[in-house]
């Protein structure tokens, strides 16, 4: 052990024990989450309006403060935007996070200087918590790298504003500064691809001990790696790797391309990073899901995914909720978005502690025969039909396709390997889907739909739409459920054109 990882692992017990307790009082720290940020914005715009002085419990507050997504919240939104102070939270912002959502448009939303650090917190916690527990603090020994956005901000109206990921550069800890890695210059490159570009050239021979980021980018990052190197896999180029730290999409589809790249076994955390707010961490296995963070400075509320659409739908709080029912995940943070609707499905695999499991998106399923699938369900068929075989996947996307003569569903796959019998790996995942879904197998089984279609996709052409569409890099990422054929035929358009 180095000197750095001495002196941190006192840290990083700390770090692990105000888990442990945190995780042994949920129910009440939720409770006192909430109230506190009620307190705190009680003289603002939105807290006069809702009657945030009359609000003792979250039964008052249920009363008193109506669902909302993001175009409900807007005209709030729009006055923070102006420069007006004091809206939905005390003061200005300190940042302005602007995403972009699968289905188009900006969302603008608010960080304060009491939610910035629960961001930063929560990933460090993530991480050293979890070295900890497992001997890994070495790593700290070496170089860490966070492939993100662009660190670089513009403004509105005085409030600097980009991506999460690049925001996030801005308030990384002295201690940790000299151990992360690319240069601020090389994270500021726009051109996503020139910027992964440099980023293996710079790092490529760093002793390099942990990576971070969304799989589909940490993939780019490590194949950039090799084709620079001329090596055969990433453990050749860096041998003291221990540890990836993933979030923003499932990562079981990419585990075996990851584990290809890299050419050993490394451990794999994952997290629930989300702009309004850092949701769950893994702290164990990970087939036990992810520990919810409880004390994060956001107070979770939570609809029955059936009753999401629905004028007046069911909402629980942590104390009601239930073993794997689909919930969606409502926000009210400290940063003043109050009963904020963000679009995930998450289910919980335990009561005590508290884990869940993000199933999918409030508006990312396919419906079009009355199979209602989910997110969870693509992935975990993809997983299993890959698991023992050949072949190793890099991305997919499913679409349903419906005219007289074909009623199916597409999955528009991009293969690092493919398997040596398409017609036998399309009938697995056929067979898979009919396992995980019984609406699906009753519609097939029935000849209402004929079984799915796999079109292998070229490699790269994930990252060619995206780019077309102005989404390569960051946090963006190809849907992996669609409800119509857009993005299918976009897909298969560019593989025409190859």
């Amino acid at each position: 052990m180095g000197w750095k990882s001495f002196l941190l692992k006192p840290y990083a017990a700390s770090l692990s024990r105000k888990i442990k307790t945190a995780a042994q009082q949920a129910v009440k720290i939720q409770e006192e989450t909430l109230l506190r940020n009620i307190r705190f914005a009680e003289n603002t715009l939105f807290g006069k309006d809702h009657d945030f002085k009359n609000i003792h419990s979250y039964e008052d507050y249920k009363k008193k403060v109506p669902l909302r997504s993001y175009s409900e919240i807007k005209p709030y939104i729009e006055k923070i935007l102006k420069g007006e102070e004091n809206i939905t939270w005390p003061r200005k912002p300190k940042y302005i996070v602007g995403t972009a959502g699968t289905t188009g448009g900006i969302k603008h939303i608010p960080l304060s200087r009491e939610s910035m650090p629960y961001h930063m917190k929560a990933a460090i916690m993530t991480g050293m918590s979890y070295a900890y527990r497992n001997d890994l603090m070495e790593i700290f020994d070496g170089k860490l790298i966070f492939l993100t956005g662009s660190p670089v901000l513009t403004e509105i109206s005085g409030i600097p504003t980009g991506r999460l990921s690049g925001i996030i550069n801005h308030e990384v800890p002295n201690f940790l500064k000299p151990m992360q890695v690319p240069s601020y210059e090389t994270n500021s490159i726009k051109d996503w691809n020139l910027k992964m570009d440099k980023i293996a050239e710079e790092t490529v021979d760093l002793d390099l001990r942990m990576i971070g980021g969304i799989p589909p980018w940490i993939v780019m990052y490590l194949e950039k790696l090799l084709e620079l190197s001329g090596k055969k896999n990433v453990s050749n180029i860096f041998p003291n790797l221990k540890m990836i730290i993933h979030g923003g999409v499932n990562y079981r589809p990419y585990h075996s391309v990851l584990q290809n790249l890299i050419g050993k076994q490394v451990d794999y955390i994952e997290t629930y990073p989300a702009t309004e707010g850092f949701v769950a961490f893994q702290d164990g296995k990970p087939e036990d899901g992810l520990l919810l963070n409880v004390d994060g400075g956001v107070f979770f509320e939570y609809v029955p995914a059936e009753e999401i659409h629905k004028e007046s739908p069911t909402r629980l709080s942590l104390s009601e909720v239930e073993l794997d029912k689909d919930y969606a995940l409502i926000i009210n943070n400290n940063a003043g978005l109050w009963s904020y609707i963000i679009g995930d499905l998450i289910s919980f695999c335990s009561l005590d502690p508290y884990r869940i499991k993000m199933v999918g998106r409030v508006n990312q399923f396919i419906s079009a025969f009355g199979e209602h699938i989910v997110g969870s369900d693509v992935d975990e068929v993809m997983s299993r039909t890959l698991a023992g075989g050949e072949a190793i996947v890099k991305e997919f996307t499913v679409a349903p396709q419906i005219d007289e003569e074909n009623k199916k569903h597409l999955w528009l796959v991009e293969f690092s390997k493919p398997p040596s019998s398409l017609e036998d790996f399309e009938k697995t995942l056929d067979l898979e889907m009919q396992k995980q879904n019984f609406h699906y197998k009753d519609l097939v089984g029935g000849n209402v739909i004929q079984p799915l279609k796999v079109i292998p996709i070229a490699e790269g052409s994930f990252n060619t739409y995206l780019e077309k569409i102005g989404k390569l890099g960051g946090q963006n990422k190809v849907p992996r459920l669609s409800n119509t054929m857009h993005i299918a035929h976009e897909l298969i358009s560019l593989q025409n054109k190859r």
